[in-house]
């Protein structure tokens, strides 16, 4: 099935009421992306951010008229978007395909490989991870994710319980279960999270080594091994929870941390653990230490 996409550019205070507009029009999908370069990063609890400039993107079925979905558009909010609009069939193909043509084989360390489906090799002296973008965040694509794959592949993981907190696609507990962990505890507030995790554990022939909680199903414990890649504001706010979790002497991850946020987190954690310099890729960085 063929598809009308159409895009408009509009300013943030107006784009949640274009965005309802479209859909009252009858749009299957619609999907805010970034007009410029500007980057959104951490909000603030409970508030919404979205670009001073954004472009909104509207899927409509085939038997839809852009030319009155236009004239009705402009009518509604003139004098904004006129010179933005953008219009164009997008064939039909297979979409939960269609990524493999940019998600390809990453290398972590020397010797950790993840892999999308279909494109997964074994080989001698390497340990090899499948994994495909699904619903919940963390393929290694992004910085965040990369960094702490990166820590994963340089450390010995043999016999080491883990905690994956706030886990995604549980790509970390896989990982860190491939690289000789003993188990594997996933940790997350969105139960698509952990259905991803079980998911991905399954896949690598993992699930009975990786377990699965909501974090009020989960009973407080300990660990060899804590990685929370999740965001600076609750890596500050968490702090006293994710401290008690790591055992004493053991080691700790922290990721979802810009560069200038560092010193931030850092101040919280260095009372309890001896933190190593913060490990940098792009804007963000990694923080890891031991607890003291």
């Amino acid at each position: 099935m063929a598809w009308h996409q159409i895009s408009v550019v509009s300013k943030a205070a107006l784009s949640p009421d274009i965005s309802d507009y479209f859909s009252e029009l009858g749009a299957v999908s619609v999907t805010y992306m970034s007009a410029t370069s500007q980057p959104i990063y951490e909000p603030n609890i409970g508030e919404t951010k979205i670009w001073e400039h954004t472009k909104i993107i509207a899927l409509f079925e085939l038997d839809a008229s852009p030319d009155l979905i236009k004239t009705s558009l402009f009518e509604q909010f003139p004098d904004n978007i006129a010179q933005n609009w953008h219009t164009e069939v997008l064939e039909d193909q297979i979409w939960e395909r269609s990524w493999m043509e940019h998600y390809k084989p990453m290398k972590f360390g020397d010797h950790l490989w993840v892999y999308p489906t279909g494109q997964e090799q074994f080989l001698p002296g390497t340990v090899s991870l499948i994994l495909d973008p699904g619903l919940a965040f963390g393929t290694g694509t992004h910085p965040t994710t990369a960094l702490c794959l990166e820590w994963l592949a340089q450390h010995d993981m043999n016999g080491k319980t883990v905690i994956d907190f706030g886990c995604g696609s549980g790509i970390l507990a896989v990982a860190a279960i491939l690289l000789g962990a003993k188990e594997a505890h996933a940790i997350d507030i969105d139960p698509q999270a952990l259905t991803a995790t079980l998911d991905n554990a399954k896949k690598n022939n993992v699930s009975s080594k990786i377990k699965t909680y909501l974090p009020e199903d989960f009973t407080a414990m300990t660990a060899d091994i804590v990685l929370a890649n999740i965001l600076a504001k609750p890596l500050i706010e968490l702090s006293p929870s994710i401290s008690a979790l790591v055992s004493p002497q053991s080691e700790l991850v922290l990721s979802g941390i810009l560069k200038e946020q560092a010193d931030s987190v850092s101040c919280i954690y260095q009372e309890n653990f001896t933190l190593n310099a913060p490990t940098i890729q792009g804007d963000w960085c990694r923080l890891d230490g031991i607890k003291k």
